[in-house]
């Protein structure tokens, strides 16, 4: 199969569309040589309008991590976005739910196999890291402070999203020693 074909499968994905409360709307950014694939969660309620991953203060606050620009970020060739949950599951009492299950199971390994020039994944939040590292059996925090195990092919990320503030203020050591290693690596790979 192609990757065009992929793609276009990907698109056009309506595997759970009657669970999701606003529909689908597959949103992705795939390209077989980006260096950078970020693993996340599921798109929300901003990004599910715009169709943009990560288009939303999360997305800043990544952006801002990663030391890169919009035009970067969006440049397919430089870096994937490929979430558990390819559509916006809709909001629980807490903030959004958790990615639809079906999601994972029919396209995952599929497109990961497909990103062939992946040379850093920024594995984002609990359930990107269930699926990407299940050996560590960590929980998020303990395996984003031991992100220099999986350093420099694979980070354990918390989620960049403004409701992590709480996090971030009882994790200083995130901003102050990974995310400067992380601009590094990202220079490194996209020059």
């Amino acid at each position: 199969m192609s990757f065009e074909t992929l793609l276009t499968e990907i698109s056009g994905c309506r595997l759970c569309a009657e669970a999701l409360p606003h529909g689908a709307r597959p949103v992705v950014q795939l390209d077989p040589e980006a260096p950078v694939l970020i693993a996340g969660q599921a798109p929300g309620r901003r990004v599910h309008e715009s169709g943009v991953p990560f288009d939303d203060p999360s997305g800043d606050r990544l952006r801002d991590w990663m030391g890169v620009d919009r035009e970067e970020f969006y440049d397919p060739s430089r870096i994937a976005i490929l979430p558990m949950g390819f559509c916006y599951p809709g909001t629980g009492t807490s903030g959004d739910l958790p990615p639809r299950p079906e999601c994972a199971p029919a396209w995952r390994e599929r497109a990961l196999d497909a990103l062939a020039g992946v040379r850093l994944t920024l594995v984002i939040g609990m359930y990107a890291q269930k699926y990407h590292l299940p050996e560590s059996g960590k929980t998020l925090t303990a395996a984003v402070k031991e992100w220099l195990s999986y350093w420099p092919r694979v980070l354990p990320m918390p989620h960049p999203s403004p409701r992590n503030r709480r996090w971030l203020a009882k994790n200083p050591f995130f901003e102050a020693e990974v995310v400067p290693t992380l601009r590094g690596r990202i220079r490194e790979l996209l020059g």
